[in-house]
Formats: C-alpha cells, structure tokens, sequence
C-alpha cells in the first residue's frame, strides 16, 4: 500500500512537501515516483526514482521540483517549489516492485494540491 501525505491549497509561487510510504513487504523496490492528473487529462509523469538511482523529471518539473528517497524506510518525496496554477492537480505515488518474484505496480490514492493565483 502507498499512503499519500502533504497536499493541500498554496498560493502561486509558494511551496509544497509530498511524502509518500510504502507498506507491505517487498523482495526489492524497483521504482518510486509521483504522477499528476487533472480533470479530462491522461495521468501524467512529475518524477521517479529508479533503484539505480537513475532520476527522470518532467520537463515542468525541471527545476522545480526534486524528487529524493529514503530507501531504508520505503518513503519518497515530491518536494515542488515555485508553484504555479496549473500545477493544480491530483498528485498520486507510483511504485514498481517486486513481490514473490514478479514485478507489481502500485498506486496511492492521491492528493488534492490547489495552487491559487
């Protein structure tokens, strides 16, 4: 299960934590990241983390916003500065891992962050 924490409503150029945990148990977590959606639109990529360390961000999120880990407790962070109203949306964690041998994709439930102009 992933939980997300850390929505709410911002203000345009304010900032905002993400965090998000996963629970259960796992032979190895192979990704952990965060997707956006907003009414009408296809669920859309922010940022992830890979377990080779390797890191994509979106090209809104260049700059802006910075994704970290905490491997050891199963935990990521979207940590999104200068935000702006279209950053508006339902923010969901994302996770590939593995589990009795097969890989498996999990989400969260999402959180609601409201950037107001």
């Amino acid at each position: 299960e992933l939980v997300e924490s850390g929505g709410g409503l911002v203000q345009s150029g304010g900032s905002l934590r993400l965090s998000c945990v996963a629970s259960g148990t796992f032979d190895a977590v192979n990704v952990m990241g965060w997707y956006r959606q907003t009414p009408g639109s296809q669920r859309e990529l922010v940022a992830d983390s890979a377990s080779d360390d390797k890191i994509n961000y979106s090209d809104f999120a260049k700059g802006r916003f910075t994704i970290s880990e905490d491997r050891a407790k199963n935990t990521v962070y979207l940590w999104m500065n200068s935000l702006q109203p279209e950053d508006t949306a339902v923010y969901y964690c994302y996770s590939n891992a593995r589990r009795n041998g097969r890989n498996y994709n999990y989400w969260g439930r999402g959180t609601q962050i409201t950037v107001s102009s």
